[in-house]
C-alpha cells in the first residue's frame, strides 16, 4: 500500500514541478505560445488533483497506527497544489492586466492620432482660408494701384489742362492791359499835338 503511496509521490512531484516551470514561463510568452501554455497548465492541475484523490484514498486504507505520517504528507502537498493554484491565477490576472493596460495604452493613443488628425485638417483648412483671404486682398490692392494710376493720369490731364488755359488768359489779359496803355498814349500824343498847334496858330 505505501508503495503505491509513494509512487503517487513521485507522480505528484514531477508534475508539481513541470507546473511550477510552465507558470513562471507564461507572463513572457507571444499571445499564441501563451494560450497553448496557460491551457496546458490547466490540464496538469487537474492530474495533479487527480494524484491526490488517489494519494488520499490510499491514506485511507492505511492503518490508523500508520496513518498519521502520511496524513501529513497529504496536508502538505494539498498546500502546494493551493499555492500552485494561486499563483496560476495570479500570473493570468496579472497578464490579463497587462493585456488591459496595453489595450488602454492603444486606445489611448490612438485617440491621440485621431484627435491630432483632425487638428491638423483643421488647420489645413484654416490656411486655406487665409490664403483665399490674402489673395483676395491682393487682388483688390491691385485693382485699388490701378484706379489710383488712371485717378493720376486723369488729374495730371486735368492740371495740365487747367495750367493751359491759366496761361491763355494771363496772356489775353496782359494783351488787353497793353492794347489800353497803347491806347491812352496814342490820345494823349495827339491832344499834345493839337495844343501845339493851336498855339502856334495863336502866335501867327
Amino acid at each position: 500500500m505505501s508503495s503505491d503511496f509513494e509512487g503517487y509521490e513521485q507522480d505528484f512531484a514531477v508534475l508539481t514541478a513541470e507546473i511550477t516551470g510552465k507558470i513562471a514561463r507564461v507572463p513572457r510568452l507571444p499571445p499564441e505560445e501563451k494560450k497553448q501554455l496557460v491551457a496546458s497548465v490547466e490540464k496538469q492541475l487537474e492530474e495533479a488533483k487527480e494524484l491526490l484523490e488517489q494519494m488520499d484514498l490510499e491514506v485511507r486504507e492505511i492503518p490508523p497506527q500508520s496513518r498519521g505520517m502520511y496524513s501529513n504528507r497529504m496536508r502538505s502537498y494539498k498546500q502546494e497544489m493551493g499555492k500552485l493554484e494561486k499563483d496560476f491565477r495570479a500570473h493570468l490576472l496579472d497578464n490579463t492586466e497587462r493585456l488591459e493596460r496595453s489595450s488602454r495604452r492603444l486606445e489611448a493613443g490612438y485617440q491621440i492620432a485621431v484627435e491630432t488628425e483632425q487638428i491638423g485638417q483643421e488647420m489645413l483648412e484654416n490656411l486655406s482660408h487665409d490664403r483665399e483671404k490674402i489673395q483676395r486682398a491682393r487682388d483688390r490692392l491691385r485693382e485699388t494701384d490701378a484706379n489710383l494710376g488712371k485717378s493720376s493720369r486723369v488729374l495730371t490731364g486735368m492740371l495740365r489742362s487747367s495750367a493751359f488755359h491759366a496761361i491763355q488768359l494771363m496772356e489775353n489779359l496782359l494783351f488787353m492791359y497793353f492794347t489800353r496803355k497803347q491806347r491812352k498814349i496814342y490820345v494823349l500824343c495827339d491832344n499834345a499835338v493839337v495844343g501845339k498847334a493851336l498855339e502856334f496858330e495863336h502866335v501867327l
